[in-house]
């Protein structure tokens, strides 16, 4: 797979986010780059300038995993860019070729009975299965109550990231927008180095970039991360703000799917918050207004 241009946005934008104080690198008056030099990043990581300047051109088929550690050594990247570096170097020579997951839709996936039973059976918070491109896929009926917003607008098309950018209401919805922003862009960076032949990934990454700024600036930052664990705050339109705690659990029985439990410390106002939703939940709701119509 042709993915040079992704390599070399990458590797650049890594590039210039080390400074040489950063790196132990002399510092001169006359640099007319940020970051570090190209001849830098080869001293660092002990492969000629020419080579290096090879790579950062796009060009990582065929390279060894020893340079890819010693250039993700050179440019100071955490396990997330790490893993990243070598998802693009492997697209790059085709060798994820049987590691990849199968490209999946949502029209296609459907949870399996066992694992509907399991996400029933979590009724303290918000359980739900999504893909790397951020489509809502199986909840248990707390996430289903919890992200009413994410569901009362049919474009949203159950999908986070089209919601987070798209939606006026996440921005009620994500009381921190601007780091929920990042998150989801880094998700959906990842996952495109990943799974580069995701034909429904890229279609997203089209639409998002052409009716986002939001997005498209971020997308071009080519930021990634693993999104395990945290805690972040949200604003239901029902029981009001609560401050959850998440765990991702990558699902070995479906590879490249996540299930998501959010949690409230125990005894805190967002503990009874979530109480009060999964009443709320419980208790038949009027039927939602038809949606705006939206121009595309």
């Amino acid at each position: 797979m042709d993915n040079s241009q992704e390599v070399r946005e990458f590797l650049t934008s890594r590039r210039a986010k080390i400074t040489p104080e950063q790196a132990g690198m002399p510092t001169g008056p006359r640099r007319r780059v940020p970051g570090l030099r190209r001849s830098e990043v080869a001293a660092l990581a002990d492969v000629s300038v020419e080579y290096y300047a090879k790579l950062e051109r796009g060009n990582l088929a065929g390279v060894s995993p020893t340079v890819l550690e010693a250039v993700a050594r050179a440019l100071q990247l955490d396990d997330a860019e790490r893993a990243h570096l070598l998802h693009l170097a492997q697209a790059a020579d085709g060798s994820d070729a049987l590691t990849r997951p199968r490209r999946r839709t949502t029209r296609q996936w459907t949870a399996h009975r066992s694992l509907q039973w399991t996400l029933d059976a979590i009724t303290a918070g918000p359980a739900f299965v999504r893909n790397g491109r951020m489509d809502l896929l199986a909840t248990n009926r707390l996430a289903r109550a919890f992200y009413t917003d994410v569901y009362a607008n049919p474009h949203n098309q159950a999908n986070l990231a089209r919601f987070q950018f798209l939606d006026p209401a996440s921005r009620r919805f994500y009381p921190d927008w601007d780091p929920a922003a990042d998150i989801a862009v880094a998700i959906l960076r990842t996952e495109a180095g990943r799974n580069p032949h995701d034909k429904d990934l890229h279609d997203l990454v089209g639409e998002l970039s052409t009716r986002s700024d939001a997005f498209r600036t971020r997308w071009g930052a080519h930021n990634v991360r693993h999104h395990g664990t945290g805690t972040k705050r949200y604003h239901h339109q029902a029981v009001g703000e609560l401050t959850l705690a998440y765990e991702g659990l990558d699902m070995a029985a479906e590879p490249g799917l996540t299930l998501t439990i959010y949690t409230a410390e125990p005894a805190s106002p967002s503990e009874e918050g979530l109480r009060l939703l999964s009443s709320w939940a419980a208790t038949p709701q009027p039927p939602s207004p038809a949606p705006r119509s939206r121009s595309y």
